[in-house]
C-alpha cells in the first residue's frame, strides 16, 4: 500500500510505496498504475512507475494537487487480485561478439560462464518497470550469486538488443545508448516499436520474461 503522497513539484504526486525493492512492493506499484491508467481520470497526464514509487503528473488548467491525491487514496485497490501478466520468451544469441563483458562477470563473481548463462536461461524474471531508454524493460530478481555492480567506466555505445546485468536486475537495451550494464549477449527481437501509438512496449510493468539462447545464424536471420 502506499504509505505517503506528497507533491512534487507543481503538477505532480509522488507516491510513496515504502524502501523496499522486491516484487511484493513492485506489484502494489504496478496495481495502482493500472487502475489509475483504466480509469482514465480527467487532468492526469502521465503516469511513471519506478521499483518502488509512482509519479502522476497532472494538467493544471483541469485539476489540482488535492482533487487527485484524494482519488489515488480512495482507489478500491484489492491486495488479494493477482496481477495479470504476460509471459514472454526473449531469444538471446550469447556468442563472444555480443558477450562484451562475460569474462569480467566470470572475475567478479567466480563462476564460469556455462554456470552464469545456465542460470540466466533457467529463470523467470518479473518486469519491474521500463525507463532510462523508451521501452527498456528493469528484469528481477537476480540471484544473489549471480549480483555486480556496474562497469567502472560506462560504454559511450551499447549495442542495441544487448542483454545486460546489473545488481539485481537485468534489462536489454532497446536502443543505442550510453550504458554501464555488463552485457551477455544480445537478443533480435524488437523490445519496442515506436510505431505502436496504443502500446509500443513488448515488455511491461508485471510481465514475465525468460531467455532463451539461440545460434548467431538464428539472431542474423531472427527478422527474414
Amino acid at each position: 500500500m502506499i504509505k505517503n503522497i506528497s507533491n512534487l513539484g507543481d503538477a505532480a504526486l509522488y507516491c510513496d510505496f515504502g524502501n523496499e525493492v522486491n516484487q511484493s512492493t513492485n506489484t502494489e506499484v504496478i496495481k495502482y498504475f493500472k487502475s489509475i491508467q483504466k480509469k482514465n481520470i480527467e487532468g492526469i497526464n502521465n503516469l511513471t512507475p519506478s521499483y518502488n514509487k509512482l509519479i502522476i503528473s497532472f494538467d493544471l488548467k483541469m485539476t489540482n494537487f488535492k482533487v487527485i491525491k484524494k482519488i489515488v487514496e480512495n482507489l478500491n485497490i484489492d491486495s488479494h487480485d493477482e496481477l495479470k501478466s504476460k509471459k514472454i520468451e526473449v531469444p538471446v544469441c550469447t556468442h563472444e561478439s555480443f558477450a562484451l563483458d562475460i569474462s569480467r562477470l566470470e572475475e567478479k563473481l567466480k563462476i564460469n560462464r556455462v554456470k552464469i548463462y545456465e542460470n540466466i536461461f533457467k529463470k523467470e524474471f518479473f518486469c519491474y518497470m521500463t525507463g532510462f531508454i523508451a521501452g527498456m524493460p528493469f528484469l528481477g530478481d537476480l540471484d544473489i550469486n549471480m549480483r555486480v555492480n556496474r562497469l567502472d567506466t560506462p560504454r559511450v555505445k551499447v549495442p542495441k538488443g544487448s542483454v545486460g546485468l546489473t545488481e539485481q536486475f537485468a534489462n536489454i537495451y532497446t536502443f543505442e545508448s550510453p550504458g554501464g550494464w555488463n552485457v551477455i549477449g544480445n537478443s533480435p527481437l524488437k523490445i519496442f516499436d515506436s510505431f505502436n501509438e496504443k502500446d509500443p512496449n513488448l515488455i511491461n510493468p508485471g510481465d514475465i520474461v525468460t531467455f532463451k539462447e539461440i545460434s548467431k545464424d538464428q539472431h542474423q536471420n531472427f527478422n527474414e
